[in-house]
């Protein structure tokens, strides 16, 4: 931890409900037809980029990486429309946490496009997913909890 005030400790509550929420997410995905814990390494990745969130980005390419994604999907996030590596369901995935993220409202167009790849109830939990991680972005940019200490 660095020198800013220790969240862990002062609000244990708070990290215990993020926690669960984490839990509730990984079984969801875990259990889904459309979505994949690949799926969702990947929203965090981009998501963390976006947000710039040195932390997250370490600790989630470890955590690609572990689930047996390759350094190339990796780094090729950052251009992910001009990479031919990233499969429909991850494209949509993408261009819903980047509009998310960014503060964007999904149009009509882009709503019908995830309900026809993930179904609804995949398309509720990814976008609590995106929800999650942007969160975590943001407590770990104002608490900056040291970078490079996470192992996957």
């Amino acid at each position: 931890m660095s020198n800013r005030a220790n969240y862990i400790e002062l609000a244990p509550q708070g990290l215990k409900i993020l926690l669960e929420q984490e839990g509730f997410l990984r079984t969801q995905f875990e259990q889904s037809d459309t979505l994949t814990l690949s799926i969702w390494e990947l929203v965090k990745l981009r998501v963390s980029q976006i947000n710039e969130c040195a932390y997250c980005l370490d600790m989630h390419s470890k955590d690609a990486l572990k689930l047996g994604e390759t350094w190339s999907r990796i780094v090729g996030l950052s251009a992910w429309r001009d990479m031919p590596q990233y499969s429909n369901r991850e494209r949509t995935a993408l261009d819903l946490a980047e509009q998310l993220t960014l503060g964007k409202t999904i149009d009509e167009t882009n709503y019908q496009m995830a309900i026809e790849v993930f179904g609804e109830k995949a398309l509720v939990i990814l976008t609590f997913a995106i929800n999650a991680i942007n969160s975590w972005n943001r407590i770990v940019k104002v608490f900056k909890p040291e970078v490079g200490h996470y192992q996957a």
